[in-house]
This record gives structure tokens, C-alpha cells and sequence, in this order.
């Protein structure tokens, strides 16, 4: 499982001091967890981010604590798109959780190769409610089987 180390945002000070050591600024949240302001390395949350999404579970450490969380939401800089603050939801024991999986489509469909035909992708995620360990990271559908133009 994913980790990031997080402190306590009231220890490190004002924003901008915050994002001139490399660090970004968050909040943790839950139903039986207080929100609570942090900050975390920038490089190490966009490695998490990548490889984690917003569907799989990673974990935060503060100090001795653990926290079990979902990235719920990232504010990107307009112009840049450098990820400039997060959200983690903390997920509490035992229950299940609702996220937004996104859907990969895999292989090489014949009809869109071969006849010139145009894959249209409807959905591009699916809303899944799963206890957090069966989370998939994503859902694979594979397209090689649309041999001719019209199939679905």
C-alpha cells in the first residue's frame, strides 16, 4: 500500500512558506476523524497521485498515527496544472466507501483499425461501493472484440 508522510500544518506555518520548502499544503477528513490542516512533500504526493488515483487507498502517517484515506480532491494551478492543495478522505473501519473508478480501454478494436470506424466512449468511470481493500484501481475493458462498424 502506498504512504505519505504528512506534519501538522499549524507546526510549518503560513502557505507560502509551506510551498517554498516543496512541501503542499492539505486536510484530512473523515466521519469519526476532526478535519485537520497538514502539509505534505510535493514530489512524494505526485508519485502517490500517480500511481494511486483517486480510487485507491493509500496511507497517511502523522507521527505515530496511521490514517487510511482516499485522494477525494486536488486543486491544480490553472496555468501550470502543479497540484496546489488535497483533500483525503479518511475512510473509517469496516464500512464501505463510494468512488469513482476510471475506465481504461485495452486492445486494438478492428473496426475502428481496419474499416475506419470512430470509438465512442460513453463512460469514462464508474461509481463502484466497495469496503476499501476491494477497490480495483481502475476497470480494463478490452475493445478487440468490436470486429464490425455499429457493434456495442
Amino acid at each position: 500500500m502506498l504512504t505519505l508522510t504528512v506534519e501538522n500544518a499549524a507546526d510549518v506555518g503560513k502557505l507560502n512558506v509551506i510551498r517554498a520548502a516543496g512541501k503542499m499544503p492539505a486536510v484530512y477528513y473523515g466521519p469519526k476523524e476532526a478535519s485537520t490542516s497538514i502539509s505534505i512533500p510535493l514530489i512524494e504526493f505526485k508519485k502517490v497521485w500517480k500511481k494511486a488515483g483517486e480510487s485507491s487507498v493509500i496511507i497517511l502517517k502523522d507521527g505515530t498515527a496511521e490514517h487510511e484515506a482516499l485522494i477525494h480532491e486536488v486543486d491544480r494551478h490553472p496555468l501550470t496544472g502543479e497540484p496546489r492543495h488535497a483533500d483525503f478522505y479518511v475512510i473509517e473501519k469496516g464500512k464501505k466507501v463510494k468512488v469513482h473508478t476510471p475506465i481504461v480501454f485495452d486492445g486494438v478494436s478492428t473496426a475502428v483499425k481496419d474499416k475506419g470506424g470512430i470509438l465512442i466512449k460513453v463512460l469514462r468511470d464508474l461509481e463502484i461501493e466497495a469496503t476499501p481493500k476491494d477497490l480495483p484501481h481502475e476497470i480494463k475493458i478490452d475493445i478487440s472484440p468490436l470486429v464490425d462498424i455499429g457493434t456495442a
